[in-house]
């Protein structure tokens, strides 16, 4: 493939080898490819500063563990991400919640789908008490023939967009206003709704601090590929940032 990192030729043989280990990727070959570059950059990097290891990965950690320093997160910042982030730290979370879905299909385009979903939002702000029976006319979950009972949900069971939407809405609130996710249009309402408890900062100090620290050092070893990258020969392909599975 013509790839090379300071002279060094990343091969189609190593090419192929990586391979299997990305098929996750929505890109398999160009995350493979981009894998062995920093790779190849990070052990050219221990073999200049005359770092060993038992093995690669080894000499990487190392690497990272002499080169890469991320001071601890302070309580201030701990606490800030604990007063920010409420719902990380709520025990007994619950709403039950009905919903209309609205799917985009090949014959149902989100114009007409926006259209035919704000007619039927419209007209249950009037009349409320036809949920279940437009749900049942309408939804393309197979919740409507349920009058788009959803039953209790709990955080984690949804899709992140259709969760931040739904525990936001008070008891008996019916959505203003469409909700848009990668399903369709949605017309919610909950029904029914426990706020659950906060849990205590003391309690979940340690954990926020260990995440933190780790969102600073995966920032931190980004920049670091990213200055061992403009400085590096690097041939035949170009990097876009440093994201990678080697450093997450």
């Amino acid at each position: 493939m013509g790839i090379s990192v300071n002279g060094v030729e990343i091969t189609d043989r190593a090419i192929e080898q990586e391979l299997p280990h990305h098929q996750k990727a929505g890109n398999p070959l160009k995350e493979t490819v981009h894998e062995l570059v920093l790779r190849t950059l990070l052990l050219q990097e221990a073999d200049r500063l005359g770092i060993a290891g038992a093995d690669e990965d080894e000499r990487i950690e190392a690497l990272f563990a002499q080169e890469v320093r991320v001071p601890e997160a302070d309580d201030a910042a701990c606490e800030t991400f604990y007063r920010n982030r409420p719902e990380l730290f709520t025990s007994g979370e619950m709403v039950e919640a009905r919903h209309i879905l609205f799917q985009v299909t090949p014959n149902a385009p989100l114009d007409l789908l926006r259209e035919t979903g704000e007619a039927v939002l419209a007209e249950l702000k009037l009349h409320p008490e036809r949920f279940e029976e437009l749900a049942k006319q309408y939804s393309n979950c197979p919740s409507g023939q349920l009058g788009g009972s959803l039953g209790q949900l709990t955080r984690g069971q949804t899709v992140p967009e259709f969760e931040n939407f739904v525990f936001r809405l008070s008891q008996g609130e019916l959505a203003g206003r469409l909700l848009e996710t990668r399903f369709g249009l949605h017309i919610v309402q909950v029904l029914r709704r426990i706020d659950g408890k906060r849990i205590p900062f003391e309690a979940v100090k340690a954990q926020i601090a260990e995440t933190l620290t780790r969102q600073s050092w995966q920032r931190a070893v980004h920049q670091y590929l990213r200055i061992l990258a403009g400085k590096a020969d690097i041939r035949g392909i170009t990097l876009e940032g440093a994201e990678t599975p080697l450093v997450q």
